[in-house]
């Protein structure tokens, strides 16, 4: 069932490569809460970026009984930031939320978000960074150091005010979200820092919400080969967001909306 943008609340989108030993669990969980919470009016849309381990079989099977989620599939493997970007382009929700396929951030959360969205906000991000009452964070200490290691070389190579880019949960009004990812031609794990990069550039008003989070066993961040990767690629961030704020005034005529976008914590 396609749902006219009208009627849909919400779209989860779940980007997913080889998760077919976590995003069931994760899917039951979205199934149960955006039923109670939504009614009829949300859809999932599930990425799967060319999944090797039977995943697209498993989402074929479910698809078939729930009638709101929608799979699309990549030929081949072309990274999270493409298969986030695919499935933010096709949401027909009038609210966008994209999240890790292995539940990291319970799917309750997503409240929090949207109530950031409904006090103004363009973009709601998920940190697990900022502390509040309600938001435990729990993961390993291997995880945190590398976490933390990121966080700090992101902030000297490219100030940003927002503490946590790396968390998969967050939310954007449909219009904003539509705009960010159609120009974002980051396919790996930098998509996140483009797309901020990009919207804080445009102006949008972005909010950091304490989100809970809890490690799972499974990740495929490499400790050395991707944070180098990852490193690398700052470096090119900014000419990047040029460009693609250049291809979007060619497209619209519009030179404007260069202002500095605002940041709110909670």
């Amino acid at each position: 069932m396609n749902l006219p943008p009208s009627q849909c609340v919400i779209s989860v989108v779940l980007p997913a490569y080889n998760e077919l030993g976590r995003l069931p669990e994760y899917l039951d969980c979205i199934r149960t809460y955006c039923q109670a919470e939504f009614g009829g009016a949300y859809e999932v849309v599930v990425v799967d970026d060319g999944s090797s381990d039977g995943l697209d079989e498993y989402l074929e099977q479910m698809a078939a009984g729930w009638s709101v989620l929608s799979v699309i599939r990549h030929a081949t493997n072309q990274g999270k930031g493409a298969a986030v970007r695919t499935g933010m382009l096709s949401g027909r929700g009038e609210l966008l939320l994209f999240a890790d396929a292995d539940g990291a951030t319970p799917i309750g959360e997503e409240r929090k978000l949207r109530r950031a969205i409904e006090r103004g906000v363009d973009i709601a991000v998920g940190s697990r960074v900022a502390r509040h009452q309600g938001a435990a964070v729990q993961r390993s200490w291997s995880r945190a150091v590398q976490a933390w290691a990121f966080r700090q070389f992101v902030h000297r190579s490219l100030p940003l005010p927002i503490r946590d880019t790396q968390c998969g949960f967050k939310m954007f009004r449909r219009e904003v979200g539509r705009r960010l990812f159609a120009a974002c031609d980051e396919h790996g794990y930098l998509f996140d820092l483009f797309v901020l990069r990009l919207a804080l550039r445009l102006g949008y008003t972005v909010e950091e919400v304490p989100v809970a989070w809890h490690d799972v066993a499974g990740s495929r961040l490499r400790p050395v080969r991707d944070p180098l990767a990852m490193w690398r690629g700052l470096r090119q961030m900014d000419a990047r967001v040029d460009r693609a704020m250049r291809s979007m005034e060619v497209a619209t005529g519009d030179s404007t909306g260069r202002a500095d976008g605002t940041t709110r914590r909670r």
